[in-house]
């Protein structure tokens, strides 16, 4: 990690840069794979897993039998792991669910907002170097509590030509209608588009590598929406003296093995706090079983000595971290400064990981500073709000005037008329 002190303000700019990658480099390969999807459906799709994942595949869904016979293919102990986070997920999602709203604004004009499910979502689950069951949580979790009746998953299989079974396990339990095993772009592709096995959703979720992010981008232009923008994953710890430096060097080397284009950065007012977590970070990597991917990470990593609070909070917001672990003697209070941020770990016992796997909140988060006006994944992400009106006699008579006002000085006649005659239909 690059270790910089008291950096001046005209150098935050800089510091404050991510390390990214320009997904537009990849769009005419990203949308050659779409099109081709979208025109050949099943065969394209089963010809880019052979060309991609290296597997021939005769049939892309998931069989009943394999969703329920993955749990005897898992242990017990991540099987009851699974269960606790699972319990946790929902009930905390499940308290995110809001009264229908009515108002009268004025006598005789009701006002309502209703929330209503996205009928038909998709989620995207990696393979990659681990297996992220735990997003399948995040996200089926939700889903299924939001009421969307259709939710169906695509993961790319192993050589073998299956799913881990604890994300099969993880899907079954959760809600998932429908699992495939689809990877990368054609996965994207065919739940934008729909083909013969794969029904086309609404809206997609989910993370990926740099050719999923394209393709999501791409499709999201005119085809289907999307979660969120995305953009390699990212930590910031900010910690005073009396922080547990090896707490400190352990969140930060959390980060780092999650893949090489993460980052983790270190605010602090402390020297020597900054000189104990690099010595702590140099004892706990070797131990990792990562630690050939978390070293590249630390490569985009940064301990950054600030002079106050102040300058951290201020450097805080104008960064709006994925993750920010606040660990400080007085944490509360700073964290009702942060104003830009996805998701806040507070006190010297609350890790990342809690957040990650299994205390309840979701770990799909804004990356990239789109922290700043994005939120993470929650159950509204799920949802859509139709807003309704209804008029009496009495509430068009009190109301008309000021439309009829409003429309004629922005030159729009119809809307004026359409006031206007029934206003004349009540005399």
């Amino acid at each position: 990690m690059y270790y910089i002190q008291y950096p001046e303000k005209k150098e935050w700019a800089s510091l404050l840069t991510r390390p990214t990658f320009d997904t537009t480099n990849l769009f005419d390969t990203v949308n050659h794979i779409l099109v081709d999807v979208q025109k050949r459906g099943d065969k394209a799709v089963i010809e880019y897993e052979e060309k991609f994942d290296k597997i021939h595949l005769d049939v892309l869904q998931v069989s009943d039998n394999e969703l329920a016979s993955a749990e005897t293919k898992i242990s017990k102990e991540l099987k009851d792991a699974i269960l606790i986070a699972k319990k946790n997920i929902a009930n905390f999602h499940a308290a995110q669910v809001y009264s229908d709203v009515t108002i009268e604004t004025m006598p005789g004009i009701r006002c309502w907002q209703k929330n209503l499910p996205i009928e038909k979502v998709g989620l995207y689950i990696p393979g990659g170097t681990a297996p992220l069951f735990s997003t399948v949580l995040m996200l089926a979790i939700p889903a299924q509590i939001a009421g969307c009746k259709e939710i169906i998953l695509c993961s790319p299989p192993n050589s073998n030509g299956d799913i881990h079974p604890a994300i099969l396990f993880a899907a079954h339990i959760s809600g998932v209608s429908k699992v495939y095993k689809i990877g990368g772009v054609q996965a994207i592709a065919a739940m934008a588009y729909g083909t013969e096995t794969v029904p086309k959703v609404y809206k997609i979720f989910g993370p990926g590598n740099q050719y999923v992010t394209a393709a999501k981008q791409l499709v999201s232009l005119k085809d289907v929406a999307i979660d969120m923008p995305a953009g390699p994953s990212e930590v910031e710890v900010i910690a005073d003296e009396t922080a547990n430096p090896a707490f400190v060097a352990a969140d930060l080397l959390s980060q780092a093995e999650h893949g090489a284009d993460s980052s983790a950065i270190l605010l602090t007012t402390s020297n020597e706090l900054a000189t104990a977590v690099q010595q702590e970070i140099q004892q706990q990597l070797p131990l990792l079983s990562r630690a050939e991917i978390a070293v590249k990470a630390l490569n985009n990593s940064k301990i950054i000595l600030l002079h106050t609070i102040e300058d951290i909070i201020e450097w805080t917001n104008e960064y709006a971290p994925e993750h920010l672990i606040i660990s400080t003697k007085n944490y509360t209070d700073i964290a009702n400064r942060i104003t830009n941020a996805g998701s806040i770990f507070l006190g010297y016992l609350t890790p990342e990981s809690a957040g990650d796997y299994a205390s309840g909140t979701n770990h799909t988060l804004p990356t990239n500073g789109y922290a700043k006006a994005y939120s993470g994944v929650n159950l509204d992400s799920f949802k859509k709000k139709i807003t309704y009106q209804e008029l009496t006699k009495e509430g068009i008579q009190a109301i008309g005037s000021t439309i009829e006002v409003m429309a004629e000085n922005e030159l729009l006649t119809a809307h004026k008329n359409a006031v206007t005659l029934r206003l004349q239909s009540l005399v």
